[in-house]
């Protein structure tokens, strides 16, 4: 029997300790996550994690992009699924707001990311969250739905503002209550950026949505 090539090997040990990594994360959390334990669980080293990752902060880091990749495909068929491009945009911010009640993100992502690797903001994701969201922008500023705009400067507030939702939903002690608010308050902001004809009361949640019939 033929050895596996170098470069599949390679990305098959890589897969195998972030499912590892993201199991313990999301169930202990990462400063309780013992590294032998989960490299063990994966039939791997500790040595086997330095090589791949640096070390477990290295190893955090490729979970949540692995999270961040997940949540971004989900987001954008929330959005698709939309009549309009403006609803689109809505259900898509409105589902990223609510998924901070899922635990797997709530904890890995929104809770031991910022306490490990610092300022959400500033990871590397956020620069194609904001590219991604200032194209939308544009396109409902020149289709004439939105006030007149600069695109960037608005996704950068609107991504803040959500980012903050997010980790206020996930840190707080009644996240389901705290969502419901924050959901609330979002939709409020970014009603403001419609045109005056084109405010229409208050928003759909997607949550009323999903007990429409299919």
């Amino acid at each position: 029997m033929g050895h596996k090539p170098r470069k599949e090997m390679i990305a098959e040990t890589r897969a195998k300790l972030v499912a590892a990594a993201r199991h313990a994360f999301g169930s202990v959390g990462y400063a309780e996550a013992s590294m032998d334990d989960f490299t063990a669980s994966a039939g791997l080293t500790r040595g086997a994690l330095y090589h791949h990752f640096g070390d477990k902060k290295g190893l955090l880091q490729a979970v949540i992009a692995e999270i961040d990749a997940e949540m971004l495909a989900r987001l954008k068929i929330v959005s698709a699924r939309a009549d309009t491009l403006w609803q689109g945009f809505v259900d898509e911010c409105t589902a990223y707001i609510e998924m901070a009640l899922e635990p797997e993100i709530q904890r890995i992502v929104l809770r031991d990311g910022p306490a490990v690797l610092g300022d959400p903001s500033q990871w590397p994701s956020q620069n194609e969250c904001i590219r991604s969201m200032s194209e939308n922008l544009q396109k409902l500023r020149d289709e004439g739905t939105i006030v007149a705009v600069d695109p960037e400067a608005a996704a950068r507030v609107v991504s803040g503002a959500s980012l903050h939702a997010a980790q206020w939903i996930a840190n707080s002690d009644d996240p389901e209550a705290t969502s419901k608010k924050a959901v609330k308050a979002f939709n409020l902001l970014l009603e403001g950026l419609l045109k005056q004809g084109r405010r229409i009361g208050r928003p759909q949640a997607p949550a009323e949505m999903d007990k429409s019939p299919a």
